[in-house]
């Protein structure tokens, strides 16, 4: 384990931006006039970090939903501070957890309404029937939920589903009956994270590959996060014995909690940095959220 874990990194911006990424959003370009609106995935542990203002940029000439995913593992009162804050921004959007069948449900209801409101303002005498035809295009950060959303909403496995940031690379039209189809698209990162820390938490919640930013440096941000804000589950699953412990008694702490130890009691940090990253992408460390709302 490095000696100071935070000036390894500081130098510089953490940024992921493949060529694969670049050439996506050419495509999408080409592809808005083929969709209706476009639902803009987020992770509601970060809601605003997870947002892509460059892929906005490009595609704001559509309807548009902010689907903020991943509500179950996300501090409820952050929640709530978020919510009031999107609503103050006229974007329409909705917080759900994708593997509840009733925010499936509403993601289609409030997007035919976002559909149906855009084209009343730019043509208030044409008839519009709720149940009319509407494709959809799916964007986003890597691992913010967008495949389950999609294989949630067709009701069986159409896209490929991993836990590594960067896999999907092709865009996939996935029919979920005869009146709806999704275009999927690959996972697209801001080609700048201008604040460092920000991408810490782009880091931590796997948007970021861990062969960019090491499970070490994720791990003890983690870490470090819930010492601070005194996390009663982090507490209690891996048994800390007080939030005063500095980051090495803490990790420490969790090596001989899982029994991390190598020969001659060296404790194993590689397993203890893994499974500290697996636990809080999991939701096992508690209902956890990085950043508020700005207050302007």
């Amino acid at each position: 384990m490095g000696d100071n874990i935070h000036d390894n990194v500081s130098l510089n911006k953490i940024n992921w931006f493949p060529g694969h990424m670049n050439k996506a959003i050419k495509k999408i370009k080409e592809r808005l006039k083929l969709v209706d609106i476009i639902l803009e995935i987020r992770d509601a542990r970060s809601p605003l970090i997870t947002g892509n203002k460059e892929l906005f940029q490009q595609t704001r000439q559509k309807s548009r939903l902010i689907v903020i995913n991943k509500k179950n593992l996300a501090d409820p009162n952050i929640v709530n501070l978020w919510e009031e804050w999107f609503q103050k921004q006229g974007t329409p959007f909705i917080f759900i957890n994708c593997f509840d069948k009733a925010s499936l449900k509403e993601i289609i209801n409030k997007s035919r309404a976002v559909i149906v409101d855009r084209i009343k303002e730019s043509n208030p005498e044409k008839e519009i029937t709720t149940k009319q035809k509407i494709k959809l295009m799916v964007i986003g950060l890597p691992n913010t939920g967008k495949s389950t959303i999609i294989n949630g909403l067709a009701k069986r496995n159409a896209t490929k589903v991993a836990d590594k940031p960067g896999q999907t690379q092709h865009q996939l039209w996935v029919k979920v009956d005869k009146d709806i189809e999704i275009l999927d698209t690959p996972g697209i990162m801001p080609p700048i994270i201008n604040k460092h820390e920000h991408g810490l938490w782009l880091a931590a919640l796997n948007a970021i590959p861990d062969r960019i930013v090491s499970p070490e440096i994720s791990a003890v941000y983690v870490v470090e996060h819930l010492i601070k804000t005194k996390s009663i589950p982090f507490q209690q699953i891996y048994k800390i014995e007080s939030f005063e412990l500095d980051l090495i008694s803490t990790l420490d702490n969790i090596a001989k909690t899982r029994g991390y130890i190598q020969k001659g009691g060296i404790y194993d940090y590689d397993r203890v940095y893994k499974a500290v990253l697996g636990d809080f992408r999991s939701g096992k460390l508690g209902l956890i959220s990085f950043g508020i709302p700005p207050v302007k």
